[in-house]
């Protein structure tokens, strides 16, 4: 059946590896020694907390651009990097750090894995008293000039209100259609001048008047072409109502990013996410806690999207 929100994937800081923006992944403690791959992760399910999947394939990654630990991954892995700078402070965004700090981290992460393999994510876009359209222009346009020579491209997509959002931001004024059209076209122009490929993600508008592409934010032809091979003509089947990419395993978990935005949708109380993730161990293969003897363990069909190749299994595969 559909599910009305997205689900989470490992991640959200300003930085989410793979695929998609996402709840924040503690990195494994330098003095666990572990290899990042040494321990398959599973997924407790959102339906059943007895239950869990486990990914054999899938490696166990380090947090963000800055870990020592990260070309462990791209070293090994097929990868692309969702890093999300916004317009908001402190106020939405409690755990974030501020936009120049982000930008600057974006470019280390950048100069580490190739700019193909790095896009920028301006979104959610929202409405507040403080956060009105021309906040919204000049903030783009900021960010825009700094990361356009180190982005493969720009992903942004209209807030969604879910009814989460009522309790955790009263003051959000609904965007309107007219104000989508505004944003869009101001996007579209401002990435034209900075020779950024622009794109939605998670919505059926069409802002293609604006230069603005209409695709997923994890295809196979994005995967692809930021790691030099070539997948299988798959339908691409979406996460959710409006998501064009294809279908993916997650292994993050609500209620567990202690980042505190007020727009989350896998956070519905940050107090309860702050004392989940005090239950994150670092040699755990799960996220929170541990794998219980109680647990019913369902394995991950991994099936291989990769033309003319035998020997392996998954996007995480070796290179």
């Amino acid at each position: 059946p559909h599910n009305p929100e997205p689900s989470p994937s490992p991640g959200h800081t300003r930085s989410a590896s793979s695929t998609g923006q996402t709840p924040h992944l503690p990195a494994p403690a330098p003095e666990s020694g572990g290899d990042c791959n040494s321990r398959p992760p599973y997924a407790r399910s959102r339906y059943n907390n007895n239950t869990s999947s486990h990914s054999p394939k899938t490696p166990s990654a380090p947090s963000g651009p800055r870990s020592p630990r990260l070309h462990e991954i791209t070293n090994s892995y097929r990868t692309y990097f969702h890093y999300t700078i916004t317009a908001y402070g402190k106020d939405i965004e409690q755990g974030v750090p501020c936009i120049d700090k982000s930008i600057d981290t974006l470019i280390q992460l950048s100069k580490l894995v190739g700019k193909e393999k790095v896009s920028w994510r301006y979104d959610p876009i929202l409405l507040t008293k403080k956060y009105t359209l021309q906040t919204h222009k000049d903030t783009f346009n900021y960010i825009a000039s700094k990361v356009a020579p180190y982005i493969d491209r720009c992903i942004f997509s209209f807030v969604e209100m879910y009814k989460k959002l009522a309790t955790n931001m009263p003051e959000i004024i609904p965007l309107t259609e007219q104000d989508k059209l505004c944003i869009a076209e101001y996007l579209g122009k401002t990435a034209q001048k900075y020779n950024i490929h622009i794109q939605t993600c998670g919505t059926d508008g069409d802002y293609t008047q604006f230069g603005i592409h209409k695709s997923g934010c994890a295809t196979l032809e994005i995967l692809g072409k930021a790691n030099n091979c070539q997948f299988k003509e798959i339908k691409h089947n979406g996460q959710r109502k409006g998501c064009h990419c294809i279908e993916s395993r997650d292994i993050g978990a609500y209620e567990s990013c202690p980042n505190g935005c007020k727009y989350c949708y896998a956070n519905t109380n940050h107090k309860k996410a702050k004392e989940n993730y005090k239950k994150h161990n670092p040699n755990s293969p799960i996220l929170l806690g541990e794998i219980l003897p109680t647990d019913q363990i369902i394995q991950g069909n991994q099936k291989s999207f990769l033309k003319h190749s035998l020997h392996q299994l998954t996007f995480f595969d070796e290179i």
